[in-house]
């Protein structure tokens, strides 16, 4: 196994629906609700929302590393994550990702292109997610392969 270079833990007591997640350290400590779209009250954060944001957040910061390696200036990236709960034919569960990233300071179609599909590669959140959800990524509106 490789060096593990860090471990984020968290306890969730009471489940999506009506529960409590709090992060080993404190500093996330947060009500969990099912959004109105599923019958909830939407007082809360649902476990979708923390996916896109831990997607996106790690995403950026895979493509600041593809940048500093190629020695391009992307710019105040924006990443957009949409994360969609879907119901699969066998009465389960299943996400689907869409990024949209934005890279002000880069405007050749192909470069940004390049870029975010090696920043793809990189983010341990597309490693994970390879091969068992879908992920569409963009790149300044250019879809990436």
């Amino acid at each position: 196994m490789a060096k593990v270079l860090y471990t984020a833990e968290a306890t969730v007591t009471g489940g999506r629906a009506d529960g409590h997640g709090r992060t080993s350290d404190g500093t996330l400590d947060i009500r969990l609700h099912l959004p109105k779209e599923m019958g909830g009250d939407g007082d809360g954060t649902n476990p979708e929302q923390l996916f896109a944001i831990g997607f996106a957040s790690c995403f950026e910061s895979a493509l600041s590393v593809v940048a500093r390696r190629e020695k391009v200036e992307v710019g105040e990236v924006s990443v957009d994550s949409r994360v969609s709960l879907l119901p699969t034919p066998q009465r389960g569960f299943e996400l689907a990702v869409e990024l949209d990233v934005t890279l002000p300071g880069v405007e050749d179609p192909e470069q940004a292109v390049g870029l975010v599909g090696a920043a793809h590669a990189v983010c341990p959140y597309s490693n994970a997610t390879r091969g068992n959800i879908e992920v569409t990524v963009t790149a300044n509106g250019q879809p990436v392969e």
